[in-house]
């Protein structure tokens, strides 16, 4: 065990468990530094923090601490394109290639806005290898995109979109934003701004590093220590050998060692869905607004009861063919699904992050939640130190 750490910040009655799961997470899960963030609507109820921002655990990791989200940011894209079928500029069940005519090539004409976001449309890796530089030349890229071929049909299967899907997420509301804005501004003028999020896709020169937490990854004993239960052995034997589903989704474009992530040649970089970067009361400040119905997202009602769906309306199967377990996608978020369940019921959704980071909506209680750390753990989906602070908000909540 180790010891428990100094936790700075507030909790409301009712809700001191989740601050006891937090300083579990540090005594008996090897946490580093991390924050939780629990808001109902525009609330706070939790905004915890504690740990350290560096490796060497000298620098404390404070309030304005952000770190890179990984997928997490997934769910701050799904957001825009929920925006812009607000706005009337997109239809979910409309094809790609109504907005995006070039992306019809090799057979895509028929995949939908729906089957693009929910990890159906087979583009889940890429020909040719995308280094992270190529990312800026967003012409270029989406010629390179749109001449993609899919690695199943379209629509019968899924199978994770890592590190594509933000860029084909992007691509597309640049076709049918009036501004022609990419994903990464229209964020943070639309939703970010508004909500007064700590949250970037594409980190601003303005923005300090120093804010920005080391990440670790768990090596030697910690991994038997903490991680042995999560370890992705199938995933990682596709990318050793070099082949299959999961090492076309998960290698290309090139993000380089995840561990790495927290330097400012990749987080300046706007990529979609893979390189967020921001902190838990971000997370939670987002997920509240639509959970809670503030009304200052520019996101309509009717989409929103979309989004809180408790069933999907498609008949796709479970297995995931890139994550090798059981998933559920709906409208670019996830959905609780077998063992990994989150929320008070059916209805809630999120994104989790590679090393652990999550954040969801729990519309059932008007809640929105967001955790992030920098110890980058080895679960697929359900990292243990998120699942022991949701499930106590959820029990709070009741």
């Amino acid at each position: 065990m180790s010891s428990a750490p100094s936790i700075h910040g507030d909790v409301a009655a009712g809700f001191g468990p989740v601050a006891d799961a937090f300083r579990r997470n540090f005594t008996d899960h090897g946490e580093i530094g991390a924050a939780v963030a629990v808001y109902a609507g525009d609330q706070p109820l939790v905004d915890l923090w504690a740990g350290h921002r560096d490796r060497k655990r000298e620098v404390a990791w404070e309030r304005d601490t952000i770190v890179p989200v990984f997928s997490s940011s997934k769910g701050m894209s799904a957001f825009t394109l929920a925006t812009a079928v607000s706005r009337g500029l997109l239809d979910y069940e409309a094809p790609v290639a109504k907005y995006w005519p070039e992306f019809a090539e090799h057979g895509k004409e028929r995949i939908t806005v729906r089957q693009l976001i929910d990890h159906q449309a087979g583009l889940s890796g890429l020909d040719r290898i995308v280094k992270l530089r190529e990312l800026l030349d967003r012409d270029a890229l989406g010629e390179l995109l749109a001449a993609q071929k899919p690695a199943w049909r379209p629509g019968t299967r899924h199978g994770y979109h890592a590190l594509t899907l933000g860029l084909y997420q992007s691509e597309l509301l640049r076709r049918v934003d009036p501004a022609g804005r990419s994903l990464g501004r229209f964020f943070a003028e639309e939703i970010a701004g508004p909500v007064g999020a700590e949250l970037f896709i594409g980190l601003p020169e303005t923005e300090s590093m120093d804010r920005v937490a080391q990440l670790s990854a768990t090596k030697g004993w910690d991994i038997w220590r903490y991680e042995w239960r999560d370890l992705p052995l199938r995933i990682g034997g596709e990318v050793y050998a070099k082949r299959g589903y999961s090492y076309a989704a998960l290698t290309n474009p090139r993000p380089g060692a995840p561990a790495r992530a927290a330097r400012r040649e990749f987080l300046e970089v706007e990529w979609p869905g893979m390189n967020g970067v921001g902190n838990a009361r971000a997370l939670a400040e987002v997920y509240g607004a639509a959970a809670g119905r503030t009304g200052v997202l520019p996101i309509s009602a009717d989409v929103l009861d979309l989004l809180a769906a408790a069933d999907t309306a498609d008949d796709v199967p479970a297995d995931d063919l890139v994550l090798h377990t059981k998933s559920r996608y709906h409208l670019g978020f996830r959905k609780s699904r077998g063992t990994f369940r989150f929320g008070s019921d059916k209805r809630a959704y999120g994104t989790t992050g590679l090393g652990g980071s999550f954040g969801f909506a729990d519309p059932a209680t008007g809640l929105g939640f967001g955790y992030s750390m920098n110890r980058l753990g080895m679960a697929i989906l359900d990292d243990v130190r998120s699942r022991n602070l949701r499930e106590a908000v959820v029990r709070c909540a009741a």
